[in-house]
Formats: structure tokens, C-alpha cells, sequence
């Protein structure tokens, strides 16, 4: 498979979903994306279920760089986390303004992306516990509207990831990385 030349930025903090996280680096990174691993607090960032993340770096150490994508995980302590942090919130608003993608799972698009008007407009699904923080929720397990993308929680992660690489490397590319972890 010929490697993509796109960038990717995953942005984690405590308590963020260690299954949806490991599960789009993984499969990022065998679509040949450069995925970056960023933490808001300290490292290792303490996953869910007791997982350790080990982060590639401080997100305020790439903040200023440009990402084709840009990825919140769920867990509900990681998603507020991350919906608080406000030069995160300030580099999406600027992704979506460039036409860059953005992706969200499970809690983040509704305690991350939505009090922010990130979604406005726009039709997303999340964790159903919090489906009533979206305006338009669509009950499926992985929704694209525009250039955002939205999974539902931890068994979706692999089709949410999927997506993703469609999205970024085209469908090609997709079909490959599904083929090779036997996910057609």
C-alpha cells in the first residue's frame, strides 16, 4: 500500500476512552497517516479501564502545527477535559473554518463539540446517553456530515476509524486497511 502523505492529531487527557483512542492511532497509522498523540495534561495520560497512554507529545507543543484531521476519543472525563481546554476548542473552530477534518466518538461530540457550536448545522451521533446534546442526532453507529465525523462509542471505533481513513485517504485506501485486519 502506498503511504498517504496526510497528518493526523489525536488529543487525549485523563479519562479519555483507551479503546477508541488505541483503535484510531492503530488504524491511522496503517493507512499511513502520521498520527501525533497529543496530551492536554500530564503523561502517560490515564486512560479508561486503568490503560496508561503514552503520548508522542504535549498538545501545546503541537498546537500551532497544521493537521489534515484532528480526533477527540470519548470517556466522559476525557470529552469534558477536552470541551474545556480553550485553545483546543480555538483549533477546531479554525479546522473547520479551512475545511480540515474533524472527528469525534462517544462523548466527545456531545461534551466537546456541541456546547461549542462545532456541530451547528450539522447531523452527528454520540454515545446515546448524551444524544440530547445534539441538535440533530442520527441514531447510527458512525454519521459524516461535512467534513466532521461522528461514532457512537467503543464498539464502533473500528468502523468510526475506518471512516476516517476513507475520509483522509480515500476509499481505496480503506478497503486495504479493512482487508488486512480482516474487517471487510
Amino acid at each position: 500500500m502506498e503511504k498517504a502523505s496526510k497528518t493526523a492529531l489525536v488529543v487525549v487527557a485523563d479519562g479519555s476512552e483507551s479503546l477508541e483512542t488505541v483503535t484510531v492511532v492503530n488504524v491511522l497509522r496503517r493507512a499511513g497517516v502520521k498520527v501525533t498523540l497529543a496530551a492536554l495534561g500530564n503523561s502517560p495520560v490515564n486512560g479508561t479501564r486503568g490503560i496508561a497512554l503514552m503520548p508522542d507529545s504535549h498538545y501545546d507543543v503541537v498546537a500551532s502545527h497544521p493537521f489534515d484531521l484532528i480526533v477527540l476519543p470519548g470517556g466522559e472525563a476525557g470529552a469534558r477535559t477536552l470541551g474545556a481546554h480553550a485553545p483546543l476548542i480555538e483549533k477546531l473552530r479554525q479546522q473547520r473554518l479551512a475545511h480540515r477534518w474533524i472527528g469525534a466518538i462517544c462523548a466527545a461530540p456531545a461534551l466537546a463539540l456541541a456546547p461549542h457550536g462545532l456541530l451547528d448545522g450539522k447531523q452527528a451521533t454520540c454515545y446515546p446517553a448524551f444524544r440530547d446534546s445534539l441538535l440533530h442526532y442520527v441514531d447510527l453507529p458512525v454519521v459524516s456530515d461535512g467534513h466532521t465525523v461522528t461514532g457512537q462509542g467503543p464498539a464502533s471505533a473500528l468502523a468510526f476509524s475506518l471512516q476516517l481513513v476513507e475520509k483522509l485517504c480515500g476509499e481505496g485506501t480503506r478497503r486495504e486497511v479493512a482487508e488486512a485486519m480482516l474487517a471487510a
